[in-house]
C-alpha cells in the first residue's frame, strides 16, 4: 500500500454550530461550520412546527388537478 495518500484524520476536530455549540467529533478537517445542530434543531429541542409557506399544499393539488383535465 502506498503510504501518505490518505489525509490526516483529527480525532479533535471543533465543529462550531451557529447557536453557538460547539462540539469535538473525529474528521479530515480541522474546524467545521454547521448552520444547525442537536442543541438547536427542532426535532431535538420538541419546538418543531408545521409550515405550510404560501399554501404549497393548496397550489400542489390545484395542479394535480389541472393536469387530470388535461389528459382526459
Amino acid at each position: 500500500m502506498k503510504k501518505d495518500v490518505h489525509p490526516k484524520y483529527d480525532l479533535k476536530a471543533k465543529a462550531s454550530c451557529a447557536c453557538g455549540a460547539v462540539f469535538l467529533v473525529g474528521s479530515t478537517m480541522t474546524e467545521i461550520q454547521m448552520e444547525i445542530c442537536s442543541q438547536c434543531h427542532p426535532f431535538y429541542t420538541g419546538n418543531e412546527k408545521i409550515m405550510d409557506t404560501a399554501g404549497r399544499v393548496e397550489r400542489f393539488k390545484k395542479r394535480a388537478a389541472a393536469s387530470a383535465k388535461v389528459k382526459k
